[in-house]
């Protein structure tokens, strides 16, 4: 079954970018590839349980199997030895990655406490897309009564745009709450 997201950038965004950027080809038109969720699990990475509640927390959030990063190299005033677990990430590409897209702007991010947008500032300049949530129970995957800490998350919207304008639009198509006068979200 085709992600109901990915049928409307085919039918109306792509037209509407194609239109708003100027561009003569279809191909030239910004689109995602793909999205990155990670949690950086600090002091806790020493636990074994809470790596794994951490991995199972996202893995049910991604809708996919979480891994566990490990420490590339040992820095003593970090306490970090290599080959240790330093946090869990997923990768989502394609299908998962509308089907998580649609969730996040629909569902997640309207539970924020105090919301008023997401920052424009998070665009670098490669054209991807990158914030950070505070609390990772606003997915509502997530059982409230079984979390033992909250944690907060990173995620990354990888884009095809070079340009921080094309990666603008192609996020206010996707009806992402986009702030431009907030330095934080």
């Amino acid at each position: 079954m085709v992600p109901r997201l990915k049928i409307a950038y085919e039918k109306e965004i792509l037209p509407k970018l194609m239109a708003k950027l100027n561009c003569s080809n279809k191909h030239q038109v910004p689109k995602f590839t793909k999205i990155v969720l990670n949690i950086g699990l600090g002091e806790d990475a020493a636990d074994a349980k809470k790596v794994k509640a951490s991995q199972d927390d996202l893995s049910s959030i991604a809708g996919q199997k979480a891994i566990v990063t490990k420490f590339k190299k040992s820095i003593a005033n970090f306490k970090t030895r290599k080959g240790f677990s330093a946090g869990v990430k997923v990768t989502l590409r394609s299908a998962k990655m509308y089907e998580f897209m649609d969730r996040l702007v629909n569902i997640a991010l309207p539970r924020i406490k105090d919301f008023r947008g997401l920052s424009v500032n998070g665009i670098d300049k490669f054209g991807n897309y990158s914030f950070g949530i505070k609390e990772h129970l606003i997915f509502p995957e997530i059982n409230y009564d079984k979390v033992e800490k909250i944690r907060g998350m990173d995620i990354t919207l990888v884009t095809t745009s070079n340009t921080k304008e094309g990666t603008e639009e192609l996020l206010k198509e996707f009806n992402f709450p986009i702030n431009k006068t907030s330095t934080k979200n």
